[in-house]
């Protein structure tokens, strides 16, 4: 799959997910596998950029892999302002969340409040894709509601006006997170442009993934929450795509060494006192499967240092290795 003039080296995407995808996890998850990763979702409104939180989400360089970074507002003079600032900045791929169903973003009028507005919808890419050299690529859900899909009219909208790859979530706005994906719109987006079509939504395993492509037709295949403590998933996906082969689980002497580079990481990345703060809902998914781990993930969440933290993981993994 190409977007512009970056190829990727396999069909596989980290969703952009505010809180999650920060320069961390896109590190660990473009090592493990990923074709492209996606930042976190960027305000387009500048005064908010000299935070702590828009300083650090704006870090774009010295970052492994194609730079994609995504951007969120409802004002085309302020979506193409923040577009030319985070190229600016190292950005080689600027996207454009239209997909985003949370309420504080949707009162707003951003994220998926703006299917709602398909003349406004291209306003802000025609101003996007005129501000910029770097690709521009939009990333959306089926519609509104389920009595208002309107995904394939957006993405011809889209297309037309100078989109580049165009990411699908299949579900409305309404369903937020609830009931299971569906990809019957995803299916005739892709019918009904020319662009890459990425399809997103509930794909948790290789199976699921080679099921989706196939029965979309599209390009490539996004991941969001399947990532979320497990992000081998996208060598084990992409190596399935690739030769129909199962990988074996990483063993826990491998999860035990990057679950700690991880922590470590966002120790570095944050400082410590928000550093142990993400490492906590990190280590939640990483150990949400693990039953003999409730313990230890209470006590872990009490822990108000990096190096304690880290300790109680050494101590946690030994335990568990010697079983």
């Amino acid at each position: 799959m190409r977007i512009g003039p970056y190829s990727l080296d396999n069909p596989v995407i980290l969703a952009p997910m505010a809180g999650v995808t920060d320069q961390p996890f896109r590190r660990l998850c473009h090592e493990l596998g990923a074709g492209l990763t996606v930042s976190e979702m960027l305000s387009s409104n500048p005064r908010v950029w000299d935070s702590a939180k828009s300083r650090q989400r704006m870090l774009h360089g010295n970052e492994p892999g194609i730079r994609a970074v995504q951007i969120a507002g409802s004002e085309p003079e302020l979506m193409a302002a923040a577009a030319r600032h985070n190229e600016a900045h190292g950005a080689q791929i600027v996207d454009i969340n239209m997909g985003c169903p949370a309420k504080k973003v949707n009162k707003k009028l951003a994220g998926s409040a703006l299917l709602q507005h398909p003349a406004l919808v291209k306003e802000i890419i025609r101003a996007v894709v005129a501000a910029v050299e770097v690709p521009v690529t939009l990333k959306i859900r089926t519609g509104w509601d389920p009595d208002n899909r309107n995904g394939v009219a957006i993405a011809q909208l889209a297309e037309q006006e100078g989109i580049q790859s165009l990411a699908v979530h299949g579900r409305t706005r309404a369903c937020m997170y609830k009931g299971q994906a569906e990809y019957d719109t995803i299916k005739a987006i892709k019918q009904a442009v020319s662009i890459p079509v990425v399809a997103n939504g509930d794909i948790d395993s290789p199976q699921k993934a080679r099921q989706v492509l196939e029965y979309t037709g599209a390009d490539a295949i996004m991941i969001g929450r399947g990532a979320q403590g497990n992000p081998w998933l996208f060598r084990e996906v992409a190596h399935y795509l690739a030769t129909g082969e199962q990988l074996s689980s990483p063993p826990i002497t491998e999860v035990a060494e990057v679950v700690q580079r991880h922590v470590g990481n966002l120790h570095e990345f944050y400082g410590e006192f928000t550093g142990v703060r993400m490492a906590r809902k990190h280590i939640g998914w990483y150990l949400q499967k693990q039953a003999s781990a409730v313990d230890f993930r209470r006590n872990f969440n009490a822990i108000e240092h990096a190096c304690e933290q880290l300790d109680a993981l050494a101590n946690y993994f030994e335990t568990v290795e010697k079983r």
